[in-house]
């Protein structure tokens, strides 16, 4: 479990459907099996990609926090990534043809100012069971964040449009302005460097 996992409250673990294996092996066949003369590449292939298959979904997790969506994968080459809810702008469903006939989903997050490529996204990932609600829950927990209140405090938006309809719009502006404060003071700690 990661740094930030501790600090915040898991909301919900992704599951991966047991077909991803099948769909790994399949996926990665299909090019040599086209290629005709590769056909006993693709057989060793088969022998040696099941077991290399198996250790890189024992890998895999993704996690949904109050505050971010954490990703780890790889087996030889790890990634782990901790992208906060603020920052992820969406979560594009994927399914390819052979996804489409296995019955699997996935996504690619796409983090606000990521320019990873021709691809516009940071990380993605297949497999996953309810792909669907994983994504909703992911991008509803981002909109309360965005809207000041977390899972564990739901303060709804019309009462905080209330409290600056009822005159508190002085500690509003108030709070605007010590968090613009706080901004220049770090843009000319880190100018100064």
């Amino acid at each position: 479990m990661s740094e930030s996992s501790r600090r915040y409250a898991v909301l919900r673990e992704a599951s991966f459907d047991p077909k991803l294996p099948q769909y790994y092996l399949l996926s990665g066949m299909i090019p040599f099996i086209i290629l005709i003369v590769t056909i006993p590449i693709a057989i060793v292939y088969y022998l040696v990609g099941r077991v290399l298959i198996e250790k890189y979904i024992q890998r895999l997790s993704c996690t949904l926090t109050e505050r971010t969506l954490e990703i780890r994968k790889g087996w030889i080459n790890r990634v782990e990534s901790t992208d906060p809810l603020e920052k992820i702008t969406d979560l594009q469903m994927i399914q390819g043809p052979i996804m489409r006939h296995m019955g699997l989903h996935g996504f690619k997050v796409e983090p606000a100012g990521q320019s990873s490529g021709p691809t516009g996204h940071l990380i993605s990932l297949i497999g996953f069971v309810d792909a669907h609600g994983f994504r909703e829950a992911v991008l509803d927990q981002r909109d309360a964040v965005g809207e000041g209140r977390t899972h564990a405090s739901h303060t709804k938006p019309e009462a905080k449009a209330d409290s600056i309809a009822g005159g508190d719009v002085v500690g509003v502006l108030g709070d605007i302005r010590d968090s613009l404060q706080r901004i220049e003071k770090q843009l000319e700690h880190r100018s100064d460097l």
